[in-house]
């Protein structure tokens, strides 16, 4: 009866084994159809899309070099991508300082106006941005694409710093104050330090927004010379014509340098948002 109840009691735990295999097959697929394209040439890919290539076509990596300008779109990756985080960081978090210490109705204002821009989808403000750009002369441009991509990112990111902030005892700030310090100095010296957990959550979230965005760079930018990764591969998708095989090429090549820093700073992600939510 024992050895029977034991058994009847395994079930559902192997039942779970095979789910969570069965589900990270299902995540892992787009991966091996992205590697196994990448590989293969035009011909193999269209009589078996799904096997395994027969002889690797490495040549697609090399072309997908050539055709795409992939290094200078790989280094106007990297210029937006750290300007990005790099202001997502520096203006959030002092916003989220001023208005996590702050109660009166102006900076409430700001707080709940920069909470319904989390729920404003960016097709809104699409064209109203892109006349605004065109007027101010920043259209096409690296930095005008970098205002854009922390702008879309700024409501969310202030809601984790608000969170963080407010659990963050006030005693240290006004002895601080007590020793002559400014706002300013507090700040940078007592309150920055001890946002490292949620800093690095920024920092992962905002790098891969700005790194995987299509679509705010699609309506900025237009120009070969300062156009992205995700626009770079999008151009081998023509009317008459696509390089599916060199297009996967460069999309692996694209994910390895950001697939590198998540795997480095993925174990801040949950932890940082996390704290901020529960901590709000």
């Amino acid at each position: 009866m024992n050895n029977e109840h034991t058994r009847l009691r395994k079930w559902p735990r192997i039942i779970r084994i095979i789910a969570l295999y069965l589900i990270t097959l299902i995540f892992l697929f787009p991966f091996y159809i992205a590697i196994v394209y990448s590989l293969k040439t035009r011909v193999e890919t269209a009589q078996s899309p799904l096997a395994l290539p027969k002889h690797i076509a490495w040549e697609n990596y090399s072309n997908a070099i050539q055709s795409s300008n992939f290094f200078l779109a790989l280094k106007n990756s990297l210029i937006v991508t750290s300007l990005t985080v790099f202001l997502a960081v520096f203006v959030c978090s002092m916003a989220a300082y001023v208005i996590s210490r702050s109660n009166n109705k102006f900076y409430n204002f700001f707080y709940y106006l920069f909470m319904s821009s989390i729920m404003l989808p960016f097709q809104v403000i699409m064209f109203p941005l892109y006349k605004t750009w065109v007027d101010l002369g920043i259209l096409n441009t690296l930095h005008g694409l970098t205002i854009s991509l922390v702008g879309v990112q700024v409501g969310y990111f202030c809601f984790l710093y608000v969170g963080f902030i407010k659990s963050v005892p006030r005693e240290m700030e006004e002895s601080a104050m007590i020793d002559g310090a400014s706002r300013y100095r507090t700040f940078f010296s007592i309150i920055f330090p001890l946002l490292k957990p949620i800093n690095m959550t920024i920092i992962v979230l905002s790098a891969l927004g700005a790194w995987n965005d299509f679509v705010v760079s699609m309506v900025i930018v237009q120009k070969k010379a300062v156009s992205t990764l995700p626009l770079v591969q999008f151009n081998f998708f023509g009317q008459y014509s696509s390089e599916v095989n060199m297009a996967f090429a460069a999309i692996i090549m694209s994910m390895v340098p950001i697939m590198l820093f998540y795997l480095i700073a993925q174990k801040y992600i949950i932890g940082g948002v996390t704290a901020g939510a529960v901590k709000g």
